[in-house]
């Protein structure tokens, strides 16, 4: 089992093309999909940061070289692991030869299982063999994930995409999200009246600390738990996920677990990403728009709404 500075280190030496993205104009890579419109295999993206035009530098559709990163926090459930394992294996088994394939698992850190690749062997025989055991690891392994995915796109013309798989439940993990009540006496106690306030802060720390990180992030929890606390969970993770331009969903029953990895990965395959020109000196959080004329109508887009550059 390898652990992660030894994935980055391959990467760095790998031969898919990790050639220079441009470093001449400071630039942002931003997520996009186009859900509707006929604009044919190069549409004119138009760009706004902050309400200024910003120039498209680059873009890469989809067919173009991709990279995505498979982060597995099974716990549980073997019935459902079972099914999202099979499903795994069916949408990347389908992915052409230029879309490399890492597979991680996040208990007790990030551990690498499969170096990315074209070569499909020796992920589809990792995830064979993976067990679903231990703590969840979502909360602690989405930053690295996301920041390595982030070199990588500094790096590489390559789309790139980090995609979670799991079936966590709030009340697992090592740290306590339960926001017990305080004062049982006291019926003002705000323990009482929000008792997923820390599953919130929480979400909206690692919101904030993947604000500056450019690869989207997409997750599939296939354990749908309808108590007050995991809903808040779960619904934290698909906003965390819609907050780097990528996609959440939320399984609630194993039937549902092969469609919402195959939507998972139909999306990450039709990703846009666009390299936008900013101006010297800008430091502040970055509200992006997007249009793409097609046909004479705008076409209808999605994409990544805030960012914030990292300087230098």
């Amino acid at each position: 089992m390898l652990r992660i500075s030894h994935l980055i280190l391959a990467l760095l030496t790998a031969a898919i093309p990790l050639a220079t993205v441009s470093a001449q104009t400071p630039s942002i890579s931003v997520p996009a999909w186009i859900d509707e419109g006929e604009c044919g295999s190069a549409p004119r993206f138009e760009a706004t940061l902050n309400g200024k035009p910003a120039r498209v530098i680059s873009q890469s559709g989809p067919g173009s070289d991709q990279m995505i990163l498979v982060v597995t926090d099974f716990t549980g459930d073997l019935s459902l692991v079972e099914a999202a394992k099979q499903a795994l294996t069916q949408q990347i088994s389908k992915l052409k030869s230029n879309t490399w394939v890492g597979l991680m698992r996040d208990q007790d850190g990030l551990h690498v299982l499969a170096d990315p690749s074209p070569n499909r062997q020796p992920l589809m025989q990792a995830l064979n063999d993976l067990a679903s055991t231990g703590k969840p690891g979502l909360f602690e392994s989405v930053t690295p994930a996301l920041t390595l995915a982030d070199n990588i796109l500094r790096k590489s013309p390559v789309r790139m995409a980090v995609l979670y798989i799991t079936d966590s439940s709030i009340y697992n993990y090592r740290e306590d999200y339960t926001n017990p009540v305080i004062n049982a006496s006291d019926p003002h106690d705000v323990s009482r009246v929000f008792p997923d306030a820390l599953i919130q802060d929480k979400i909206a720390r690692l919101s904030e600390d993947v604000s500056g990180l450019e690869a989207p992030l997409f997750v599939v929890h296939i354990n749908y738990r309808s108590d007050t606390l995991n809903l808040s969970y779960q619904n934290g993770l698909v906003t965390l996920a819609d907050d780097t331009g990528g996609n959440g969903q939320v399984c609630r029953s194993v039937g549902e677990v092969p469609d919402a990895i195959a939507t998972a990965f139909d999306r990450i395959a039709n990703e846009w990403r666009l390299n936008l020109a900013i101006p010297p000196k800008f430091h502040s959080n970055a509200q992006i728009r997007l249009t793409a004329p097609c046909g004479g109508e705008d076409a209808r887009l999605s994409w990544r709404v805030r960012l914030r550059p990292k300087e230098g």
